[in-house]
């Protein structure tokens, strides 16, 4: 019989993603979420279940693996589901209490539940959003090493609850077992992701804003804010890397590419040589600074990304403008 997985937020961005690599990988594959893949016409999963993960009775059905109840335990499970989106919805603190409580929910139901069926192994996906604010206050010199977790001081309420959910999984590690691995993304971006409405990334909003612009474009902030971010495609190796792995200490999956959202915006702009004038507003912001440090993850699967930004962005721009046409 194949390997089997278990894909939570199928429907998502990352989600869909690694359903397709997992089934070119030659896994037998479910995928679950509340919504089916935005921008594909259906997904690759063998089998996708439309069902809400804060529901723990939709939980217990979908770690079946067949129908008929004869076989429990999935080889692998990865926890990517999680009510969340780009800077304009993290930060205005309109969504705080969903955002806790549906994620957190979401999290306590899937540990159980995974003990409950003997899962191989269990993958969750966490954020450097958990990262204390006051090491990511200089946009030039942000630290975002592991170990700098704590003292805890994450900059919103998705972070804390990132947090709380690192916890919980290494608790259920420690007390009952549960063989885990832990990732903390950094931006992750690339075609079929959200592009619009709100809860778009950076990268996907500055490629909308530069199609979209005819003389200039809205930046929110001064636009000195720094940030790194990685390509789908080396976020799926890093986590199918660490999969195979020993590694029971979250890490860092992101690019150390470090630029300005000025920066990025000009990346987008050089693509079809567009020159637009940056107007920089008033916006949700986040931290000054974050990059991804990619030492450990080096030293525990010898594997860090390398996929130039530029490259991704352009790949990125080039899909969002078929959406728009």
């Amino acid at each position: 019989m194949n390997k089997t997985a278990l894909v939570l937020g199928a429907g998502g961005f990352i989600g869909n993603h690694l359903v397709t690599r997992l089934k070119n990988e030659g896994y037998w594959v479910r995928g679950v979420d509340i919504k089916y893949p935005e921008y594909q016409e259906k997904s690759d999963a063998d089998d996708f279940v439309i069902g809400d993960l804060k529901d723990s009775s939709v939980v217990t059905n979908v770690f079946w693996v067949n129908d008929d109840f004869t076989y429990q335990g999935f080889d692998e499970v990865y926890q990517l589901a999680a009510d969340m989106g780009g800077a304009g919805y993290i930060f205005s603190g309109e969504n705080d209490a969903n955002v806790m409580h549906n994620s957190a929910l979401v999290n306590l139901n899937v540990a159980k539940r995974s003990v409950e069926t003997k899962v191989g192994k269990i993958f969750y996906s966490s954020s450097a959003c958990m990262y204390p604010e006051h090491n990511q206050l200089d946009p030039d010199n942000p630290n975002c090493e592991e170990s700098s977790a704590y003292p805890a001081n994450p900059d919103s309420e998705y972070g804390w609850e990132k947090l709380f959910s690192e916890r919980l999984y290494l608790a259920y590690n420690r007390n009952y077992g549960l063989n885990v691995r832990i990732a903390r993304f950094h931006n992750i971006f690339g075609p079929k992701g959200t592009w619009n409405g709100g809860k778009e990334k950076a990268p996907a909003a500055m490629c909308r804003k530069v199609l979209e612009a005819e003389s200039d474009i809205e930046i929110w902030g001064d636009g000195k804010q720094t940030r790194s971010f990685l390509y789908i495609d080396e976020c799926l190796e890093g986590v199918r890397r660490l999969m195979e792995s020993d590694c029971l200490e979250p890490v860092n999956i992101g690019s150390d590419e470090m630029v300005t959202i000025n920066q990025l915006v000009d990346i987008a702009c050089s693509i079809e040589n567009k020159k637009l004038v940056k107007n920089h507003i008033e916006g949700p912001l986040g931290v000054r600074g974050r990059n991804s440090d990619n030492k450990f993850i080096k030293e525990q699967i010898g594997w860090a990304p390398d996929y130039p930004l530029a490259k991704g962005i352009e790949k990125t721009y080039n899909w969002i403008k078929t959406q728009l046409d």
